[in-house]
């Protein structure tokens, strides 16, 4: 069901939120979070849809605030539940920014009570999250550096305004990454580690959180090339370590990795890339401080950096 609210206030919103749950039977009990996402008009429902698909795992009362660049000062409105929510209820408020100048009046009147709050920016988003308007009221904070337009210095901004609850996509894109490496790595504990390289394209965030977690658990300078085999680098394409015994050498070719390491036979496994949805959903599991996260942007970064 899609209720449309034009030229309303959040308290006619809430007003009628609270009729639906009466006479439709919609619920907000089982609702776990209150997930706050700010976010453009042109990239509003992609942002609604791996939202409502993270709420199957994560019940949710989602609010979504959509800046449009129109003229008008008024706020407009639009309520999902049932079939076109998954399993959450989906609010979505519509102003430009002389509207939105006062963003916690709202949505404050909209939150669950007494559960935890997530903002979410899957596009543009403030440097300083802990700072905005948004990112006050939430215990958890979440962004993508990949799709600013200047992903690495967003990075480094992230670093410097770092707080805790703090979180970033391009850091949950490379979970499968470490897996694998911690894994492969854990049978050459004992060797010495020479160098080591990460093979990805020099604006990719998640290429540089990668080399500097990297260089953190190797306790050694971790380069970041951008070519492979003379070809320019998308993503991450690998990762070398030489150690004192021979090389461990990991290449993805799109969702396959192939594993070639000292006293091993050549292996492959999966390592495909991870969808905005598989980043959320790992986000929302845990509310509290990501302090590996932390350590990588306050230490690794930085001394990444001095590397580079």
């Amino acid at each position: 069901m899609i209720v449309e609210l034009r030229q309303t206030t959040t308290a006619q919103v809430a007003k009628k939120l609270q009729e639906l749950r009466e006479s439709g039977g919609v619920v907000s009990l089982g609702r776990v979070l209150s997930l706050i996402v700010e976010t453009d008009v042109q990239d509003l429902e992609q942002a609604v849809e791996t939202a409502n698909s993270a709420s199957k795992l994560h019940p949710s009362r989602i609010i979504v605030i959509a800046k449009n660049t129109e003229e008008k000062t008024w706020l407009d409105a639009e309520i999902r539940v049932g079939g076109d929510a998954g399993a959450s209820e989906v609010v979505i408020l519509r102003a430009n920014n002389e509207v939105l100048q006062n963003i916690e009046s709202l949505v404050s009147g909209l939150l669950l009570p007494d559960a935890p709050i997530v903002a979410w920016w899957p596009t543009s988003a403030p440097v300083n999250l802990g700072r905005s308007s948004i990112g006050m009221m939430a215990g958890r904070r979440i962004t993508d550096s990949a799709r600013q337009e200047n992903p690495v210095r967003f990075l480094k901004e992230l670093a410097r305004n770092y707080r805790p609850g703090d979180g970033d996509a391009a850091w949950t894109r490379i979970t499968l990454w470490r897996s694998q490496l911690a894994a492969v790595y854990e049978a050459h504990v004992d060797q010495e580690v020479v160098q080591a390289k990460v093979f990805g394209s020099a604006d990719s965030p998640s290429a540089h959180l990668l080399a500097a977690w990297l260089g953190l658990k190797l306790g050694t300078r971790v380069s970041l090339d951008s070519t492979s085999n003379a070809d320019q680098v998308s993503g991450i394409r690998g990762v070398e370590i030489e150690l004192s015994s021979g090389r461990i050498s990991m290449t993805r070719k799109n969702q396959t990795v192939t594993i070639d390491q000292p006293g091993q036979p050549i292996s492959a496994g999966l390592l495909p890339p991870r969808s905005d949805l598989d980043c959320l959903v790992e986000d929302l599991r845990f509310l509290g401080e990501d302090e590996i996260y932390a350590e990588i942007l306050l230490k690794g970064l930085a001394h990444d950096n001095e590397g580079s």
